[in-house]
């Protein structure tokens, strides 16, 4: 029933591999802004990413920022779509269970609750910190910038490791994504646990609770 589904997206991944990177680069920008908007393209950036850094190693060192530029303006429509359309639209496209420990997480961790999600790889859900991120009036200018550097994070060190090892890389971040998932977010709340005790993060929470 979709095999003309399978034989566009193996189309895509010929022109994003093959292709020279003036006419890669944009179209893994239309892709990475498709998959963070509209669509949903579960590991497919990951997989193109990867393919081609493996297939063309010299471009490791830009092509990642492509993928990462078409995922903050996917990003950013979804952002300003839930900016305008509030909590109503937020709560009619995800369960309410869902909103409310995604709200939770903003209230907890602050930025921590975007660049997370927009670090890792699937299995991990990113939408819906994104949508919420605009429903609740996240600062845009923060917003974006989290995006990009969180994505091309990601990118690159999926087209560094990619030079090196190919597409075992996108297999082990699929079989092991809980894992790193895990790990991660251990690390981040050990990072704001160290700032909250220090002196400058005090002093920021003690300013927050006098402004309220």
């Amino acid at each position: 029933m979709f095999d003309w589904l399978h034989v566009i997206f193996r189309r895509l991944g010929r022109l994003v591999v093959y292709t020279p990177v003036y006419v890669a680069g944009p179209a893994m920008i239309v892709i990475g802004a498709l998959d963070s908007s509209l669509l949903s393209l579960p590991e497919v950036n990951d997989y193109l990413v990867v393919a081609r850094c493996y297939a063309h190693p010299e471009t490791a060192f830009l092509f990642p920022l492509f993928p990462a530029m078409g995922s903050v303006i996917g990003c950013f429509l979804l952002y300003t779509i839930m900016r305008r359309g509030g909590q109503a639209v937020l709560h009619r496209r995800f369960h309410l269970d869902h909103v409310q420990r995604v709200e939770r997480a903003y209230a907890r961790f602050g930025i921590l609750a975007l660049a997370v999600p927009a670090l890792l790889p699937p299995p991990m859900p990113f939408k819906i910190f994104v949508a919420t991120a605009g429903a609740l009036q996240f600062p845009r200018r923060r917003f974006l910038v989290t995006i990009l550097l969180a994505r091309s994070l990601r990118y690159y060190v999926e087209g560094t490791l990619a030079v090196f090892y190919g597409e075992r890389v996108v297999r082990f971040l699929k079989d092991n994504g809980i894992i790193i998932i895990s790990v991660v977010t251990g690390i981040c709340l050990l990072a704001l646990a160290v700032y909250l005790l220090s002196g400058r993060g005090r002093a920021a929470v003690k300013l927050g609770k006098e402004t309220r």
